[in-house]
């Protein structure tokens, strides 16, 4: 460990907060748990600053945000280390290799918060181009630091700050996208599963695609061979197109967003399956009604929504949500085939999210086998001290005649 410096501030915890927690990989501290006195409350937002326990013995370096309710994140274990060009260049190195061994083409997350030991930040990679989700306050203040790393790291030419997203508020920053370095025009075209995407990096939802899905699409796409496909909630055409690339019959879209079936729309021209595609611009909860009412049926049905349940307090509305979601989709699928519900919700858990799941598709009317649960690609790898890292789940069920 090297030695703390002299001009950084220090917070403390108070006696009771979870010191042990902290020491076995937990992240965060909550304001709860930290002494809030003047001179800790007036650190700017960003600060960082040594953690120490009740007993004043240095626990890491912290970033701190006073206005948040995650008052202080984990940097780094060693209490005297540097945020300079080599402390990011090393974290960056480590979770390139972890992407390039994992995959042959440069299409995946390459940092993913936590998990990869940057908090709050996510960066999506699509080619030649990044897209950085600063998240916390400490990566505004970094970001050009961070930037020029990722470009010696990577060999990237263009970055682009996609500064927007419920996080952002929480840490008291403004939202806004710019373009960092080189130029970006246009829809960048992303090979994967077999299928194209087109992704918005300056105008679409989070980084412009959700690479999270990329193993739940594969797997989906082995029970659509020969058949018809449904895929509500589609953005880009996630599901769709991996199911078409993989010799679906046909495939639906039903999304809220023209902006994105208009990009579904691009990437099956591109891999030359607009023949088998067709969208739906419909709010998915009517689009599932009608159809339903219509009698119609089809071979796979997959409804991947946003969150219901981004946090706590909205984990009931969003649980009966996702229910009513099941019930509404199981009986679109066709004796014998497959219902794949996902769930991208921090406050839900597995076990709540499946017997959701299950009761709408007993409401529903039916019954069948959960023969998959799926979770985010290896590319959004999960710190096991921090559950809300392991956000996404993916059901499959194969229902009765």
């Amino acid at each position: 460990m090297t030695s703390v410096p002299f001009n950084r501030p220090v917070v403390r915890l108070r006696p009771k907060a979870e010191a042990r927690a902290i020491r076995h990989g937990f992240p965060w501290v909550y304001s709860d748990e930290l002494v809030l006195d003047r001179r800790t409350g007036a650190l700017e937002p960003g600060t960082l600053a040594t953690l120490e326990d009740a007993e004043r013995r240095a626990m890491g370096l912290v970033t701190v945000n006073p206005a948040s309710r995650i008052v202080a994140r984990m940097l780094d274990r060693d209490a005297g280390a540097a945020l300079d060009s080599a402390w990011f260049t090393k974290r960056l190195t480590q979770a390139l290799a972890l992407r390039e061994r994992l995959y042959p083409d440069p299409y995946y997350r390459l940092v993913h918060a936590e998990a990869d030991g940057f908090p709050g930040i996510v960066i999506d990679r699509f080619g030649d181009t990044a897209v950085i989700q600063p998240n916390a306050a400490w990566a505004e203040q970094h970001l050009d630091t961070l930037v020029a790393a990722l470009c010696a790291v990577t060999g990237v030419t263009n970055v682009v700050k996609n500064g927007t997203g419920r996080a952002r508020g929480l840490e008291g920053l403004p939202e806004e996208t710019v373009i960092l370095r080189g130029d970006v025009t246009g829809p960048v075209p992303v090979p994967m599963n077999g299928a194209v995407y087109m992704a918005d990096l300056l105008g679409g939802q989070k980084t412009g695609l959700f690479y999270d899905q990329r193993d739940n699409h594969a797997f989906a796409a082995r029970l659509a061979k020969g058949g018809r496909v449904l895929d509500v909630f589609s953005h880009v055409g996630g599901f769709a197109l991996a199911a078409l690339a993989a010799g679906a019959q046909s495939a639906l879209a039903v999304d809220g967003s023209e902006p994105a079936l208009v990009l579904a729309e691009a990437g099956a021209k591109a891999m030359g399956a607009s023949d088998r595609f067709q969208t739906r611009q419909s709010d998915a909860f009517e689009a599932l009604e009608a159809m339903g009412a219509e009698g119609q049926t089809f071979d796979l049905v997959v409804c991947d929504p946003p969150a219901f349940a981004p946090h706590r307090k909205a984990l009931d509305a969003g649980l009966r949500a996702y229910e009513r979601i099941a019930r509404l989709a199981a009986p679109l699928v066709a004796p014998g085939g497959s219902l794949v519900l996902c769930s991208c919700s921090h406050a839900a858990d597995l076990t709540q999210f499946r017997a959701a799941c299950t009761r709408g598709i007993g409401k529903g009317r039916r019954q069948g086998q959960l023969i998959h649960t799926g979770f985010a690609g290896p590319d959004h790898p999960m710190l096991p001290q921090l559950a809300e890292s392991g956000y996404l789940k993916a059901l499959a069920y194969r229902l009765d005649a």
